[in-house]
């Protein structure tokens, strides 16, 4: 249901496989789908106001976003379709986070940007923070001509498909590349490769085929590394 909640309390027993929202101009009932996660480090939010990502097969790009209850002084919770494609979704994310970025007037510095998942170990709702993240669909080699801040020698940990994962090395021109399978094998591999060369930054780039769900859960599992060692930049690749 379209509506702004200052307070999100979140139920025990609520357990949302589905998110279903009603659309209160049409009256047509719609139905989203959450991406799940396990062990959220954030459960509860408050002040917050709410845009959907709906998954629309009538639409050339599949995707419908609905944003006209977002309050730009609020924490924003995106409620993204799990089916949706990173490449589908991420010009929607980036148009709405240009919007709080750049609005003029009722700023507020404190209020962040979150995806609402299913966290499926406690059965409730669980959030994902993005306010920092800046997306781009342009290649490393493209952002480099013009962002001289990009750093060499660097980490590229680069994802495919939810099963094959390449972490690299890259110093000048060389470069060490590992193949994993897993994403826990992948997270391995990197904790390794960043304690053996200390200073490196990770840079994350994902395949714009990648579903939204598998996105969110990759990150989910990355956002837990316990190794003070590997330090993701801010920017994310899809391309």
């Amino acid at each position: 249901m379209y509506q702004t909640n200052p307070t999100i309390t979140l139920m025990k027993h609520l357990y949302l496989l589905l998110l279903t929202c009603l659309l209160a101009s049409c009256g047509n009932k719609r139905t989203l789908l959450l991406p799940q996660i396990e062990n959220a480090e954030i459960n509860e939010l408050h002040d917050v106001s709410h845009a959907y990502l709906f998954y629309d097969e009538t639409k050339e790009d599949s995707v419908d976003l609905n944003r006209k209850n977002l309050i730009s002084t609020t924490n924003w919770l995106v409620n993204v379709d799990k089916r949706l494609t990173l490449e589908q979704a991420i010009p929607k994310i980036k148009f709405l986070q240009d919007k709080k970025r750049n609005a003029k007037m009722h700023k507020n510095e404190a209020a962040k940007n979150y995806f609402t998942c299913n966290d499926t170990s406690i059965k409730n709702l669980g959030f994902l923070e993005f306010t920092d993240t800046y997306y781009h669909t342009l290649s490393l080699n493209e952002y480099s001509k013009d962002n001289k801040e990009l750093q060499n020698p660097m980490i590229l940990f680069k994802v495919d498909t939810f099963n094959n994962y390449t972490i690299q090395k890259v110093t000048g021109q060389q470069q060490l590349s590992l193949v994993s399978e897993t994403i826990d094998k992948a997270i391995e591999d990197l904790i390794r490769i960043t304690d053996n060369n200390n200073n490196l930054v990770t840079y994350l780039k994902f395949n714009p085929k990648l579903s939204f769900q598998d996105y969110i859960l990759i990150k989910s599992k990355l956002l837990k590394i316990e190794s003070d060692l590997v330090v993701f930049d801010n920017n994310e690749f899809i391309y």
